[in-house]
């Protein structure tokens, strides 16, 4: 979750003036704060391009109408942010993203008009090769280069151990974002911009041995407004085998078959549930370790359907995919969840929906 305070949290649950601001920052180097009037952002771990949004706006001044205007809007950003004005001359804003704008539309006379963009994975995933491209080195030093090749300026953090990888070619038209997940992989991590636009290479935090960010409780002081639970069995695996074989490297292949190894899971490996194998593939995998890292992330997102959830609660901009919530219900029974995707509204009221990826009985 984006660091905030323990007021924040708590006013969250009471009644509270919502702030938001959007600034749109033109090629030009002007910086707009845009009045808007709706509008959301939408984060999910499940897309390759992670957080999108949407903004409404009343002056239709901003559609862009000549040369001049296309230059300034094309390639223009957008910043987005949500917090609580504490009606004491104070306010707590919360980033949302940073956004390339992609599209502006609406009545030319009387607007409204609709912004909408994408995070800056996308300059990269748009950045194809136009060359044969090879990584080498390691995970850190190589998603590094890529991201770098299209934003030079890019900030790039990273919370993992960096390892080697093998030789690994891309061919004219690969999508380097792409190219930077596989990477990622060979470390059992993910790669991906923040709220505040900087890219991080990190795992995706253990439901059982992270403590949760937040309380989703119901009754009086909570946030819960309601929650439907299910399971399925559809595209779920209990086993990953990932390979690795590089003759670039003169490595020989590798292998490493990570499972569903939890007795009390109702997807465990040789139980009812039986056994049920996916595969990854990738020439960045040069060890059975980096094999095994590769394979235990593939396994937390093949086995995630098994349990899911969906909460409607009141709105928490600082989220991240991956946090853990402490879910209370109205019958008593509690659950940690582990939040997927959700979408923040720009405006007051609606409700606040959070898909999870996984669940499990809280004591």
């Amino acid at each position: 979750m984006y660091p905030v305070s323990d007021r924040f949290l708590a006013r969250l649950a009471e009644s509270h003036r919502v702030a938001t601001r959007v600034q749109l920052f033109l090629t030009t180097g002007e910086v707009v704060d845009l009045e808007h009037t709706g509008g959301s952002v939408t984060v999910d771990r499940s897309q390759a391009i992670r957080r999108t949004c949407t903004v409404t706006v009343a002056d239709p001044t901003l559609i862009p109408r000549t040369p001049t205007d296309q230059l300034a809007t094309y390639g223009a950003l957008l910043r987005i942010s949500r917090g609580i004005d504490y009606g004491d001359g104070t306010s707590e804003l919360v980033p949302l993203g940073v956004f390339r704008l992609d599209s502006v539309d609406g009545d030319v006379n009387d607007g409204p008009v609709n912004l909408q963009g994408k995070d800056l994975s996308a300059v990269i995933a748009d950045d194809k090769f136009t060359a044969p491209y090879t990584a080498t080195g390691t995970v850190v030093t190589s998603i590094t280069a890529l991201i770098t090749r299209s934003i030079p300026d890019a900030q790039i953090a990273t919370t993992i151990s960096d390892i080697s990888i093998g030789t690994r070619s891309w061919d004219y038209e690969g999508d380097a974002w792409a190219a930077c997940q596989e990477i990622a992989a060979a470390a059992g991590a993910e790669v991906y911009p923040t709220a505040d636009g900087t890219f991080t290479i990190t795992s995706l935090p253990d439901l059982l041995s992270t403590p949760p960010v937040w309380d989703v409780a119901s009754g009086e002081g909570g946030v819960y407004i309601r929650a439907t639970r299910g399971m399925t069995s559809d595209r779920v695996y209990n086993g990953v085998l990932a390979r690795g074989e590089n003759t670039a490297d003169n490595v020989a292949p590798v292998s490493a078959l990570v499972v569903d190894n939890d007795v009390n899971s109702p997807t465990y490996w040789g139980g009812p549930f039986g056994k049920r194998v996916t595969f990854y593939t990738s020439p960045t995998l040069t060890t059975v370790g980096a094999c095994t890292a590769a394979a235990t992330l593939q396994l937390a997102i093949a086995r995630t359907p098994n349990a899911s959830g969906d909460i409607a609660s009141l709105p928490n901009p600082a989220l991240e995919p991956g946090d853990v919530l402490r879910v209370a219900h109205p019958d008593g029974t509690r659950e940690l969840q582990q939040v997927a995707s959700f979408s923040v509204p720009l405006d007051v009221g609606g409700d606040f929906p959070i898909t999870t990826i996984a669940a499990k009985e809280d004591s």
